[in-house]
């Protein structure tokens, strides 16, 4: 696992892209920690018609603080890769927040 510190935040246009690796399937929603840069989000849900994508909005949402309509997926629609827009919240802030649910090795909490 990489460390919390390695998680590629960036800065654009209305808030803050974050990289997102998916583990649809899993035995619960949960952020599951940090991987080669992207914040692990598990879900129950199946990757089938977005379902897993709507999973995962709900649980950023939920997890960060900020309303769903904060939270859109920007690339990775088909992909277990993906990038989600925090809207309204800057990197350092969006970082802040995930501290807390991130442990320094990379495993969610």
């Amino acid at each position: 696992m990489a460390p919390y510190t390695s998680l590629s935040l960036r800065r654009v246009e209305g808030g803050t892209e974050l990289p997102v690796r998916a583990i649809p399937g899993a035995s619960r929603n949960e952020i599951g920690g940090v991987r080669e840069g992207a914040l692990l989000i598990k879900v129950t849900s199946q990757p089938e018609r977005g379902k897993a994508n709507q999973a995962i909005t709900r649980v950023l949402a939920t997890t960060l603080g900020v309303r769903k309509s904060q939270v859109s997926l920007s690339r990775g629609d088909r992909n277990r890769e993906k990038t989600f827009l925090i809207g309204g919240v800057e990197p350092e802030a969006l970082r802040e927040r995930l501290r807390t649910l991130v442990v320094e090795d990379g495993e969610g909490r």
